[in-house]
């Protein structure tokens, strides 16, 4: 009889995903009630495979590791496919979520990330390598990293472009 070697239960839950993961916030938020204080944590997290997907998640729970845990099934369940130039972005967009505005700009090979926080977090797994931003608004983090996919997801190839209007890429290049 065979002998089967039991895995140790975390080696189990972590099993290999082609997604990167980068932990942005994590907030503490109180309720105050009868009998005291009950704290409860929400963690923001972004996924990426640094080759045009990237999703963010959120979630709650009353430990750190559970609500990471969370947030980062909740990433994956809203992963986004963007459409990249080289090592930037096609052209210039603004993404907005709330109060939170983020200006993406493309910038020529070398430039590196200029973005702040969490807009350096969602662009870096998503694989831009090389992006100018600026931010306006709000800096609540989880807008932010919002407002920046929002950006992202308005971005069009001139390859989707010509399609979408039924020209060829020339006509749409000029």
């Amino acid at each position: 009889m065979e002998q089967r070697r039991e895995r140790a239960p975390r080696e189990r839950d972590r099993e290999e995903s082609e997604f990167k993961e980068k932990l942005v916030a994590v907030n503490r938020v109180v309720k105050v009630v009868k009998g005291g204080r009950n704290f409860r944590f929400s963690a923001l997290v972004v996924v990426g495979d640094e080759k045009g997907r990237v999703g963010c998640g959120m979630g709650k729970a009353a430990e750190i590791p559970e609500a990471i845990r969370k947030a980062v099934e909740d990433a994956k369940k809203h992963v986004l496919n963007i459409s990249l130039k080289g090592t930037s972005i096609p052209h210039e967009a603004i993404g907005n979520y709330g109060t939170g505005k983020v200006l993406l700009l493309p910038a020529p090979e070398g430039t590196g990330v200029i973005a702040g926080g969490p807009a350096r977090a969602v662009l870096e797994l998503c694989g831009v390598r090389d992006i100018r931003t600026k931010s306006f608004g709000t800096t609540n983090p989880i807008n932010m990293a919002k407002a920046t996919i929002e950006g992202l997801r308005l971005l069009r190839s001139a390859e989707e472009v010509a399609k979408l209007r039924g020209k060829t890429v020339e006509e749409i290049l000029g």
